[in-house]
């Protein structure tokens, strides 16, 4: 334990978390050359990046792509595992740069972006609002421009819509579980991590609308209902207090990092079972988006229905259902075979059937396809 006073006698109290008397000496002095760096120069020349995002997720930030602490090994995954105890005053463009050929290499500028930069700057920009970080103009990677420019590989999956008859035949290879999820965003064009964190007292299945009070740009929201899913909806509503969708143990999804966990065993499996490979969670909400302008849906209430229109009369009535909005995510196609399955009814009940096991053929069959599938995009 190291005890003592700071110049502005405040005490100190902090344990050195070893019982070995040379290590625990040297983390001393160098506690008590911070404390003097910091007496001399102030804050921006001690404060380290896992400080500034200590203090950005206790102000409310996202901890998403940040990475996940080991609790076994004690050691952080991701972003974190690179600048933990690193200085802000340290750290340079150079080094951002290696990081991001690091973690994320052969990615589109837009993965990169979003998963290394967006929330390096989040931290970066709140380390300066708190003066612990002098003002820097960070280079992010840019999207090549122009109509001679080569792309960058093929889509990658869940950026881009597919048929509604495609996403049955793959949801076909899923367990209850997962295939329940499925659908639910296949017919609302909800966020992944908003049906994962909703509960069902924010159904009303009556007037059709799903209240949530916080969007991904922060803002409450309703959501339309479509009437193929008012009887799952009911069966969930009654039956199972709490989140809305789980696992096929009957557990609420664990979300790591803003997105749901538990669902990539099982769609893999059923990406080898249906031999369809381009349907993702996300997928769904793209899905919804174009389906709704082939429908002639207007652009305002498309929006309204995603999630993207946030005008002050919007905002005021997320919690009354809105009729227009019903009836335009009405107008999204039904397949029959999917309208009677028996967990459309009554997924509460149904919630542990699994998919079934593939067998050795299947599997070597799936993955002939899913190799066959690639070479046809790379073409």
């Amino acid at each position: 334990m190291i005890r003592g006073t700071d110049a502005q006698g405040n005490e100190i109290r902090q344990s050195t978390k070893t019982t070995n008397k040379a290590a625990a000496e040297g983390l001393r002095v160098k506690l008590e050359k911070e404390l003097l760096d910091e007496q001399v120069h102030g804050k921006k020349a001690v404060v380290t990046f896992d400080q500034a995002a200590e203090s950005y997720l206790e102000n409310g930030g996202s901890p998403r792509f940040l990475g996940t602490f080991d609790e076994e090994t004690g050691k952080w995954s991701g972003l974190m595992s690179h600048l933990i105890g690193v200085p802000l005053k340290n750290i340079t463009q150079a080094q951002m740069n290696e990081i991001g050929k690091t973690l994320y290499p052969n990615v589109r500028p837009d993965t990169l972006n979003r998963q290394l930069w967006t929330p390096f700057i989040a931290i970066w920009s709140h380390a300066e609002r708190m003066e612990w970080a002098q003002p820097k103009r960070w280079i992010r990677p840019k999207k090549p421009k122009g109509t001679n420019v080569v792309s960058f590989g093929p889509k990658r999956v869940g950026s881009y819509p597919v048929p509604y008859g495609t996403a049955w035949e793959f949801i076909k290879g899923l367990g209850v579980a997962n295939a329940t999820v499925f659908t639910i965003l296949f017919y609302t064009g909800m966020r992944p991590i908003e049906l994962f964190t909703m509960n069902t007292s924010q159904v009303n299945v009556a007037d059709r609308w799903i209240t949530l009070p916080k969007s991904k740009i922060g803002e409450p929201r309703g959501v339309p209902i479509h009437q193929a899913l008012v009887p799952m909806l009911t069966d969930m509503v009654e039956n199972r207090p709490g989140r809305l969708v789980r696992t096929w143990e009957n557990e609420p999804f664990t979300v790591y990092d803003d997105n749901g966990g538990q669902m990539k065993k099982g769609i893999a499996a059923a990406r080898l079972r249906t031999h369809v490979f381009d349907v993702a969670p996300y997928t769904a909400r793209h899905t919804v988006s174009t389906q709704l302008v082939v429908e002639g849906v207007h652009p305002h209430k498309k929006d309204q229905i995603l999630g993207h229109a946030a005008d002050d009369m919007s905002r005021h009535y997320t919690n009354l259902p809105q009729l227009p909005l019903v009836e335009a995510i009405n107008t999204l196609p039904t397949i029959q075979e999917w309208l009677d399955q028996d967990w459309m009814k009554e997924p509460v009940k149904l919630v542990g059937r699994r998919a079934k096991t593939l067998k050795k053929a299947e599997r070597a069959a799936g993955e002939r396809a899913y190799k066959e599938w690639l070479a046809r995009r790379a073409a």
